[in-house]
């Protein structure tokens, strides 16, 4: 990925191209789009449309053209540009990628919200991000609660509030990527970008990415391949390669299973399927209450007990906070030192 700033052109092309992407919302990695057949290897969980794959990319080439310390600032983004007076100092979060950003950066939000279901602030994070004021969750803002904060920036994505773009942006300056996900790095120069943080988010992104060259490089030659397995309600997915753990394992280089490596966020299997897990390592994580999965059908069935990993002894489960629902710099670093405990031997 280039850090490098890009031209106000440049930009300009990336946002018309954005502007058409389709928005949802879900809890959980990323959104709900189309769903399509993926014959034996179960069912491929499109995210966000035709423009799914081209997010980063078009991402990169939104932000800035202001110089560090300069105000007021233009900032292009998923849904026009925003216009920020002055170094903010009040920010509202609309997500927990944008809550790991700002944070990592130095900065407690007043406002945040959460996953549904979610009890709050994600527990790698509360020492970082302060104390903010409930705003709704990710689905159901409060609109209302957001504006008795007196916020002068707000950061959210167009996947995630698209809908109510117009009114935050009459409470405050609205900057909003395209999506949260895979393209957490590129979100987090955009929010960077706002905050007049640039050169800070460079430097722990190329922290992130070196420590990341040097777990694939601890590794060797022979490097272990990994299941990305996530029980929710109604759903067992396979993380792919377009998802946060995906640009984790690839930035590390290690090898994924050949059904996930494909550029979605996920494969979806049922219990009866679960050879199609079968990897060196399987890392299990839970989305919500444990009983409203498919956990206990899954591992109870002979497929799961005959997998490789399994007969090892190397399925592990693994914080789901950090690993499925993390989407910034900081839930990265924890996870690259997860994988370090696992397969460095």
């Amino acid at each position: 990925m280039s850090l490098r700033r890009r031209g106000p052109a440049v930009a300009a092309l990336a946002l018309a191209a954005a502007l058409s992407l389709a928005a949802c919302g879900t809890g959980g990695d990323a959104g709900k789009g189309a769903e399509a057949p993926a014959g034996d290897s179960g069912k491929k969980v499109a995210q966000g449309g035709e423009e799914f794959g081209d997010a980063a990319e078009k991402t990169a080439a939104m932000g800035t053209d202001a110089q560090p310390g300069e105000f007021p600032r233009t900032i292009t983004h998923a849904l026009g540009t925003t216009e920020i007076e002055k170094a903010p100092e009040r920010v509202v979060v609309l997500d927990v990628g944008e809550l790991d950003n700002v944070a990592s950066l130095g900065v407690q939000p007043v406002g945040y919200a959460p996953t549904e279901g979610d009890d709050g602030i994600p527990g790698y994070l509360k020492k970082e991000a302060g104390n903010p004021k409930s705003v709704g969750t990710i689905n159901s803002l409060n609109l209302e609660a957001i504006a008795a904060l007196k916020p002068d920036l707000i950061l959210g994505s167009q996947l995630r509030a698209s809908d109510k773009y117009k009114e935050l942006s009459r409470i405050a300056p609205t900057v909003f990527s395209i999506r949260p996900g895979f393209t957490w790095k590129e979100n987090y120069l955009l929010n960077a970008a706002a905050l007049d943080r640039t050169e800070e988010a460079k430097t722990k992104l190329e922290a992130y990415e070196k420590k990341a060259q040097q777990l694939g490089t601890d590794l060797g030659d022979k490097k272990p391949t990994v299941t990305m397995l996530r029980y929710m309600p109604d759903k067992i997915r396979l993380y792919a390669q377009a998802s946060f753990i995906g640009t984790i394992l690839r930035d590390a280089g290690v090898p994924r299973p050949k059904n996930q490596q494909i550029e979605d966020l996920a494969v979806e299997i049922s219990p009866e399927k679960m050879d199609q897990a079968d990897a060196d390592w399987i890392f299990t994580g839970v989305y919500g209450d444990p009983s409203k999965t498919k956990r206990d059908t899954a591992e109870s069935n002979p497929l799961w007990k005959d997998l490789k990993a399994v007969k090892a002894g190397q399925a592990e489960n693994v914080p789901d906070e950090t690993w499925y629902l993390g989407l910034g710099v900081t839930a990265a670093d924890e996870v690259l030192d997860d994988l370090r405990g696992h397969l460095v031997k």
